[in-house]
């Protein structure tokens, strides 16, 4: 796993925003101590209604995060393209990521997490 792509399915279980960020703090713990370059989270766009809160809330919190220097980056799915240079920063930290379904799909569902 060290310096690769770890998945995570926030939406799973359909779980309350609260519920949904303390599972994010669990999974970006653990992608860092499992050396995890980058990781993808799936939080779902809004279309049952949860999915848009949990996305909302999520970017927040990673933009917190990011300013307090506990994660290098994060690249929202609309973003995840060759063309953005966050994604091509974070395709050399993580080469696995050229692979990933959702390259230039413009995937508003996910958000990519670079890992310090």
């Amino acid at each position: 796993m060290a310096g690769g792509l770890r998945v995570v399915n926030l939406e799973q279980g359909m779980p309350q925003v609260s519920q949904a960020l303390r599972y994010l703090e669990g999974a970006l713990y653990t992608s860092k101590r499992m050396g995890a370059a980058v990781t993808k989270l799936i939080h779902g766009y809004g279309s049952s209604g949860t999915g848009g809160k949990i996305r909302t809330a999520v970017r927040r919190d990673l933009t917190e995060r990011k300013r307090k220097g506990e994660i290098a980056d994060f690249i929202i799915g609309e973003d995840f393209s060759i063309f953005h240079e966050g994604t091509r920063k974070a395709l050399n930290k993580c080469p696995t990521l050229r692979e990933d379904r959702d390259l230039d799909r413009y995937n508003n569902g996910v958000t990519f997490v670079v890992m310090k």
